[in-house]
């Protein structure tokens, strides 16, 4: 029985290896890398996204459109690279996003660069073969609340001043790893990036309620998939909890993927929880016809 063990775990080793091989040159021969396109000039700073696109635009794939965390002050969408790779296995196109961090421009200037970024994804889709009925809107932490935010905004809001067009900014799901639901109570907590972002502007709790995503749900908001760790230590587990009753009570198509365990950020899951989640994740976009059943 020993043997036969130690034989079994050779050959699944050796099938994990295969199978990782595999997907590497699948993902390189399907896709290219686009990196730093300016999707946005403000504040004398440069917004740049990176493209991780399909070598076929003729036959546009279901795009994702990836916001980094980092408390709206630090990090970068090159620490983020690791990031998209579940998504291109899952056979989208992947839009790495960065944005104006505090030290260029204090809130809303994220969430405008954020909005930003889904037009010109919009507006550039058929020359990179983004199939823009089928966009993704993720992130976490930060991005996810910039990510949410994206999806959710009617143009009465405010926040597309700096690149306007037409209002159809419509994407078919989002994707919030521990997402910030509720800017006002951040402002509560003992953490100081919220604050830092927000300023100290003498409207800062009026503008922390604006770029809230709970003010903004209500019918006819495309699908989402929050994930959240119970023992979250930057923001609060309830957060997510509350989006999840928000949305469920006005008939929004959402599922909440509670983590039992764990902290924020990478500390958010093991290695268990986290492949389970992506699976979860494909299965919630499938369910919704965003990807196909053969990814």
């Amino acid at each position: 029985m020993v043997r036969y063990g130690l034989v079994l775990m050779m050959v699944l080793a050796q099938l994990t290896r295969t199978t990782a091989q595999d997907t590497t040159a699948r993902l390189f021969h399907d896709f290219t890398v686009v990196p730093n396109i300016t999707y946005l000039t403000a504040s004398n700073y440069e917004s740049k996204l990176d493209l991780y696109v399909t070598r076929t635009p003729e036959r546009p794939l279901p795009t994702l459109i990836y916001i980094h965390g980092g408390g709206w002050v630090r990090e970068t969408k090159e620490l983020r690279n690791l990031e998209v790779l579940p998504y291109l296995e899952m056979g989208m196109n992947v839009v790495n996003v960065d944005y104006r961090l505090a030290k260029i421009a204090q809130a809303p200037a994220a969430v405008e660069d954020a909005r930003c970024a889904l037009r010109w994804v919009i507006s550039n889709a058929k020359q990179y073969g983004m199939d823009t009925a089928r966009l993704v809107l993720a992130g976490g932490s930060a991005g996810a609340h910039l990510a949410l935010l994206a999806a959710m905004l009617p143009p009465a809001a405010g926040f597309d001043r700096l690149c306007p067009g037409p209002d159809n900014l419509k994407v078919a799901a989002v994707v919030s790893w521990y997402g910030v639901a509720d800017m006002a109570e951040m402002m509560d907590l003992p953490l100081p990036d919220a604050r830092t972002w927000l300023g100290n502007n003498p409207d800062r709790e009026q503008l922390a309620r604006r770029i809230s995503p709970l003010l903004y749900v209500r019918a006819g908001l495309p699908p989402m998939f929050l994930l959240h760790s119970v023992t979250d230590p930057i923001v609060p587990y309830s957060q997510s909890v509350r989006l999840h009753e928000a949305l469920s009570k006005v008939g929004v198509a959402n599922e909440l993927l509670t983590i039992p365990g764990g902290g924020h950020g990478y500390l958010c899951c093991n290695l268990t929880e986290r492949l389970d989640a992506y699976h979860k994740i494909r299965e919630f976009l499938t369910r919704h016809r965003v990807i196909g059943s053969s990814h």
